[in-house]
């Protein structure tokens, strides 16, 4: 059975939304989008060994969006990351795309039945990119395996937290941390109780 991990850029407030560009989530009035771009270098180097190790990659349908958009034109050879995505199996949570023009897309329609088996399926991980409302639909079903976080230091005020306000309690257990030059602090969880 395959590991579920959901992996986020944090803000020092609990921010996820937009950290790529500034056009890419507006919702809520949100006008800080791109605000992890000074760390963009930091992000390509520690993330290769992340998407390396992933057999699969899930996403909510407007990250999957962002990303349909950009890593199919990355051709060269020596990108891990784009290579990585655009020949692993890709999974689209989303109850109104049919057609995913993004080569080896399949589209989940329930998230909870569907996620549950990918797992069984699976014997690499299975890599959550963004994707808010999927991840917090995913977190209440009890579905991730580990949290990986990317802990910026910036604070933003507001926007999309990966876990909600007034949510159940979720413990979690710090299973590995790395500081990179830059001021990035990526941790890993994994919840407490769980069958890992």
């Amino acid at each position: 059975m395959s590991r579920l991990v959901v992996s986020e850029y944090v803000s020092l407030d609990g921010v996820i939304q937009a950290p790529g560009h500034a056009g890419e989530d507006a919702e809520g009035g949100f006008v800080h989008g791109g605000w992890t771009g000074t760390a963009t270098d930091e992000h390509l180097r520690y993330n290769t060994a992340s998407f390396q190790t992933a057999g699969a990659f899930l996403f909510g349908r407007l990250t999957y969006q962002i990303f349909a958009g950009y890593w199919p034109t990355v051709t060269d050879p020596g990108n891990e990351i784009a290579r990585a995505l655009n020949t692993r199996p890709k999974y689209v949570a989303s109850r109104t795309l049919s057609d995913p023009e993004w080569p080896g897309t399949t589209v989940i329609r329930d998230v909870e039945r569907d996620v549950t088996e990918l797992k069984r399926q699976a014997d690499r991980p299975i890599l959550v990119l963004g994707s808010s409302g999927l991840a917090q639909s995913l977190a209440q079903a009890g579905l991730v395996d580990q949290y990986e976080l990317w802990l910026h230091p910036v604070a933003l005020g507001h926007g999309k937290k990966l876990f909600i306000d007034r949510g159940p309690r979720l413990d979690l257990r710090l299973i590995d941390s790395r500081t990179t030059a830059g001021g990035l602090v990526i941790l890993s969880y994994e919840p407490v109780g769980a069958d890992n």
